[in-house]
Order: structure tokens, then C-alpha cells, then sequence
């Protein structure tokens, strides 16, 4: 649509200064000349006023924005297609994009679950499952099945897999290690003396 409205203002730039020309000299501007002349114009502060007050329509914003269904039909296509797949991955593969983006998640789902404890109902509904007697017996059943080790042995897995875990176990590892070398530095010291 941008093109459009360029194409518009430059035809009609064009026309204005073809109009104006003395007949004689009409036949004489070959294209280059014309289009000299137009950049010309366009590079002015007349030009780029009326530039900026075309873009400023609201009739033509109107045209150039898109629409919300074409936005989510184009981002679906995008996300689900093989090849917006295989970026996907490629993405998440960079460490730091995928703790960004582990990030930004992390707040969205935090600020959910704060918001549901807050909940009177949530609140009430989750005291009700939890007190209740047969529940108890459920979890003490389920804590001992194959199935809830082998789910929690997943979860534990992608806990260790998680990015922004893996950053802050890194970390805690740098600053254990950096403090057992502290502790034998003294040792040694102490060792000496």
C-alpha cells in the first residue's frame, strides 16, 4: 500500500510539473529529467510535508493496517509449517534466547498462579481437595506407583534440561567450587604457619 501512495504522489507530482512546462520544452523531458526532477521535489520540505500528511490519512491507514484474522491466519501458517518448525528449533537450540524466552514465560505464568491464590474460590477448591480423607489415600497410592516415578523422573529431567535452570545451576556450581578453592587456600595457610 506504501508503494501505492508513493506511486500516486509521484504520478501526481509528475503530472504538476509537465503541466506547468512550456509546451516547447514538454517534448523536450525525457525520463531521466523527470525523474531528477520528482526525487527533487520529493527531497524538498514541501515534499516531504505532503509525504508525511498522506501517511497521516486516516483513510489510507485504514487500508494499510491488516486485519486481526489475516495477522493470526499468517502467524499460524508461519508456526505450524515444517519450515517455521525447524526455525523454531534452531532457536530454542541458542541458550539465550531460549532463557529470554523461558524468562518472559516464567513472569506470565508466575503472575497467573499469584493471581489464583488470591482467588477466594481457588483457594476454597484446592482446601477442599486436599483435605479430603479419600485424596490423602489417593496421593499416598500415587506417590508409590510405577507410573508417578517414572512421571516424576520426566519431571525431573526437564527441570535439569531447562535453560534457566541450567544457568542458575552453573552458577551455584561456579560459586561452590570458588568457595572450596577459598577454603583450601586457608587450609594451606593454616597448614603453613
Amino acid at each position: 500500500m506504501f508503494k501505492h501512495a508513493m506511486l500516486w504522489i509521484s504520478c501526481f507530482l509528475f503530472l504538476s510539473v509537465t503541466a506547468c512546462a512550456p509546451k516547447d520544452q514538454a517534448a523536450e523531458l525525457d525520463y531521466e529529467e523527470t525523474k531528477k526532477m520528482v526525487v527533487d521535489i520529493l527531497k524538498t520540505d514541501d515534499g516531504k510535508k505532503a509525504i508525511q500528511e498522506i501517511l497521516n490519512d486516516d483513510k489510507l491507514n485504514e487500508t494499510l493496517v491488516m486485519d486481526e484474522k489475516t495477522v493470526k491466519e499468517t502467524v499460524e501458517k508461519t508456526l505450524t509449517s515444517k519450515k517455521g518448525t525447524e526455525f523454531w528449533k534452531k532457536v530454542f537450540e541458542d541458550p539465550k534466547f531460549a532463557e529470554g524466552f523461558a524468562k518472559t514465560l516464567e513472569n506470565e505464568h508466575e503472575k497467573v498462579l499469584k493471581k489464583l491464590m488470591k482467588d477466594p474460590d481457588y483457594q476454597k477448591m484446592l482446601m477442599e481437595v486436599m483435605q479430603d480423607p479419600a485424596m490423602a489415600k489417593k496421593y499416598g497410592e500415587l506417590v508409590k506407583s510405577q507410573e508417578f516415578r517414572t512421571h516424576l523422573k520426566e519431571v525431573i529431567t526437564e527441570t535439569l534440561t531447562s535453560p534457566l535452570y541450567k544457568k542458575q545451576f552453573e552458577e551455584e556450581l561456579k560459586k561452590a567450587a570458588a568457595e572450596s578453592m577459598k577454603e583450601e587456600l586457608k587450609g594451606g595457610e593454616e597448614k603453613q604457619s
